[in-house]
């Protein structure tokens, strides 16, 4: 863990890695969950407009686990529940790599919700 890291990384977030689909579209499950240190955001959750329902940004979490992918499933805090949105845990839609620009030991990752 970088030293810029190890201070700002100071609170807990749960992971769920999604093991895919089927060939029908079925969900084959999440994996157990996955502790993780980071910082985090919240922010909009949903706008509605003339169109209808947008999905807009929930909450941004900050971290150095590269894990994460769109589909996974995140909660801010800890959780033992092995169903992701038992918890009420949120989906992961977009993840965000940054460079370590001062010690170059390990990539600042930004993992987005959404609604």
């Amino acid at each position: 863990m970088s030293n810029a890291a190890n201070w700002s990384y100071t609170a807990q977030a749960t992971v769920w890695k999604t093991l895919g689909y089927s060939e029908s579209g079925d969900n084959l499950g999440y994996s157990a969950p996955i502790q993780i240190l980071c910082d985090y955001e919240g922010g909009l959750s949903k706008r509605i407009g003339s169109i209808g329902a947008e999905i807009v940004v929930k909450n941004t979490i900050w971290t150095e686990f590269t894990g994460a992918a769109s589909g996974d499933y995140i909660l801010i805090g800890t959780s033992t529940d092995a169903d992701p949105l038992n918890a009420g845990a949120d989906e992961v839609r977009q993840v965000i790599r940054y460079a370590d620009t001062f010690e170059r030991i390990a990539e600042d990752i930004a993992i987005i919700t959404g609604v």
